[in-house]
C-alpha cells in the first residue's frame, strides 16, 4: 500500500532519528519527487517499487511530500532512504540529507537529457522569450517548485540571470507549482506564461491531449542531463549492494518490466552514476549567484569584490584539471 507522507507532519519528531547504519531495515522508503499529483506518481512509480520489495524482501513504501524540500528533509531525517530527485534536488540531498547519487536515469530512446520551456496559451499574443521579457509587468508568471532544477534552477539562471531580471519584482504576480500544475495553469489560461519541462509536457499530451493542444512553448533551455537516484550513504553496505542490483539490472527481466519503466517519463533502464553527475548543476548555481552579485547596487566594492572572489574560487575548484 502507498504510504503517503507529508514534511510536516512528523519532522518533528525525527530530531533524534536514529542512523540507518544502526538499526535493521525492515521497510525502506522510497522517496517520489512532486514534479506532478500524487496519484500521477503513484502508478507511474509502484510497479518498480512492487519489484523492489519482491527482490530485496523488505518492505517498500513510497514517501510523498508536497514539494521537492519535503523529501531532501525526509532524507535528512532518515525517512527516506533513498529517492528520485532531478539534479538540483540531488545537489541538495547531497549537501544537506547524508545522501549520495548511486544511479541515473536511461530514456528508451536514447537521448541523453531532457529540456527546461517557457510556456504559453496557444492563442497567447506571446510569441518569444523577448516578448515575456519587455512585458513582464503586466504577465502573471508560473514559476517552479524552488528545488526543481528544469522548473527553477536552469531558467533562473539562462531566462533571468542572463538578463539581469529577478522574476519576484519583474512579473506582475508570481506564484510557484510543479510542472503538471504549472502546464495546466497555462492551458486554463489562470496564468500567462511558466515554466514545466519537456518530460511532462510528454505526459500531458499522452493523458490530456485537449490540454497539451492548448499549450505553446516559447523557449527551450539547453539538454538537462537525465534524473540521479539517491541513497542514504550511511545505510548497511549489504542493503545499498540490494537496492543498486536491482536498480541496475531492472529491465533484463521479460518485457513487464520495461513496461514498468516506459510507464516512468519513457525509461529502459538505470545506469550507474555518482555525485560527478551534479557538477554542471552546481557550477549553474555559482553561475547564478555570481551574476546576482554582480548586478548588486546595494553591496560596495569591496564587499562585492570578496563575494565575486569567493564564487571564482568555488568555481574553480569544480574545472578539471588541466
Amino acid at each position: 500500500m502507498f504510504k503517503i507522507s507529508f514534511v510536516g507532519m512528523a519532522l518533528a519528531a525525527c530530531v533524534a532519528a536514529t542512523p540507518a547504519s544502526a538499526q535493521e531495515l525492515k521497510e525502506f522508503n522510497f522517496g517520489i519527487i512532486s514534479t506532478e499529483a500524487s496519484t500521477n506518481l503513484k502508478s507511474d512509480w509502484q510497479p518498480i517499487l512492487d519489484d523492489l520489495s519482491k527482490k530485496t524482501g523488505l518492505k517498500v513504501n513510497a514517501f510523498f511530500a508536497p514539494d521537492y524540500a519535503g523529501i531532501i528533509e525526509g532524507m535528512r531525517f532518515n525517512k527516506v532512504h533513498a529517492a528520485w530527485f532531478g539534479n538540483k534536488s540531488a545537489m541538495e540531498a547531497v549537501d544537506r540529507a547524508s545522501g549520495e547519487v548511486f544511479a541515473q536515469m536511461v530514456n528508451a530512446d536514447g537521448s541523453q537529457g531532457y529540456y527546461s520551456h517557457l510556456i504559453v496559451h496557444k492563442d497567447s499574443p506571446l510569441k518569444s522569450l523577448d516578448d515575456v521579457l519587455k512585458q513582464g509587468k503586466n504577465l502573471s508568471f508560473g514559476n517552479g517548485d524552488p528545488n526543481s532544477t528544469s522548473g527553477f534552477l536552469v531558467p533562473s539562471y539562462y531566462v533571468f540571470a542572463q538578463n539581469k531580471i529577478d522574476p519576484k519584482t519583474h512579473f506582475k504576480l508570481v506564484r510557484s507549482a510543479n510542472h503538471e500544475t504549472n502546464s495546466l495553469a497555462v492551458a486554463n489560461k489562470q496564468v500567462d506564461v511558466a515554466t514545466s519541462n519537456s518530460e511532462n509536457l510528454d505526459k500531458i499530451k499522452d493523458r490530456m491531449p485537449e490540454k497539451f493542444n492548448d499549450i505553446r512553448i516559447i523557449w527551450t533551455s539547453p539538454l538537462i542531463p537525465l534524473d540521479p537516484l539517491v541513497i542514504r550513504k550511511d545505510l548497511p553496505e549489504a542493503y545499498k549492494a540490494k537496492i543498486k542490483d536491482f536498480f541496475y539490472t531492472y529491465g533484463n527481466g521479460g518485457q513487464q518490466e520495461k513496461d514498468n519503466l516506459f510507464k516512468v517519463s519513457k525509461l529502459s533502464g538505470f545506469k550507474p552514476s555518482t555525485n560527478a553527475q551534479l557538477t554542471p548543476i552546481r557550477q549553474l548555481e555559482l553561475f547564478k549567484t555570481r551574476n546576482k552579485f554582480e548586478a548588486d547596487a546595494n553591496l560596495s566594492a569591496p564587499e562585492k569584490q570578496a563575494k565575486l572572489a569567493d564564487i571564482d574560487k568555488q568555481l574553480a575548484a569544480l574545472s578539471p584539471a588541466k
